[in-house]
């Protein structure tokens, strides 16, 4: 392969790495699952911050702030290792082309699911008790209930829709970063597409794992912000959940389509 893979070599070397993660054990899955939840959550925790007393700086900027320090979640995830759902929808290339089976691919997309949602609520309870929220006089608190209030609020078809921008850009992010073979080029992959989605307020059921409960448990430990039904959250994360299995899969079967459908 050269230095800069062509797209055709690029998409073999991709489902070659897709076929090695789900030939994993499902323990594995689980433990990277978890850690993938803890890491999405900690962007979670870096945009907050950043968006803690924004309304002083334009939309847009405070957008692109949190969108960049955002990424820290899904840079973790690549260069680190970890098992994030999200991430492993492009599966579903592999399987549309005879590469994987569905029922395996299946199981092990949902045992990371699962994990990544333990990881998440794991994260969101030790943060609070960490007392991260009393950060800014009460800013980081106001910002975490009013990031989930705008979430939450949201109807389950635009989250869908939502969910599929979403994950048609982190699973692009990945895509690009599995093209580098540097930590500088992997970074630069990843960078642009997490920034736009989370820039573009688009919903990624992992991030929201750790963004509503998180702003659910601030909010019950409060006794002037609410807005945030349980309801909700679930209607949210099943939502963003669909859309972001459609966005992801987009991406494999359609690089599958154009390099791989005559193998």
């Amino acid at each position: 392969m050269s230095t800069f893979p062509t797209p055709a070599e690029l998409t073999a070397s991709n489902f070659e790495t897709l076929e090695d993660k789900a030939s994993q054990p499902l323990k594995t899955v689980a433990i990277l699952g978890i850690l993938a939840g803890v890491f999405i959550g900690l962007g979670g925790v870096f945009a907050i911050t950043v968006l803690s007393g924004a309304d002083a700086m334009p939309f847009g900027v405070a957008q692109l702030l949190s969108g960049l320090v955002f990424a820290l979640g899904l840079v973790a995830v690549v260069i680190a290792g970890a098992e994030l759902f999200t991430g492993n929808t492009l599966f579903f290339g592999s399987v549309a082309f005879g590469n994987l089976a569905f029922l395996p691919v299946m199981r092990v997309l949902g045992v990371a699911y699962v994990a990544n949602f333990a990881g998440s609520l794991l994260l969101a309870v030790i943060v609070f008790l960490s007392g991260f929220h009393l950060g800014g006089d009460d800013a980081v608190a106001g910002a975490a209930v009013e990031l989930a209030v705008t979430k939450g609020d949201k109807a389950f078809t635009t989250v869908f829709f939502s969910g599929v921008i979403a994950n048609f850009l982190v699973c692009l992010g990945v895509w690009l970063a599995l093209a580098g073979h540097t930590v500088s080029q992997r970074l630069l992959g990843l960078l642009m597409p997490v920034a736009a989605f989370v820039a573009g307020g688009f919903e990624h059921s992992v991030a929201n794992m750790f963004l509503l409960p998180y702003g659910y448990i601030v909010q019950l430990g409060s006794d002037e912000l609410s807005g945030i039904a349980m309801s909700s959250i679930v209607s949210n994360i099943a939502a963003a959940t669909l859309g972001n299995i459609l966005g992801g899969a987009i991406v494999g079967v359609t690089y599958g389509y154009l390099y791989l459908r005559d193998r």
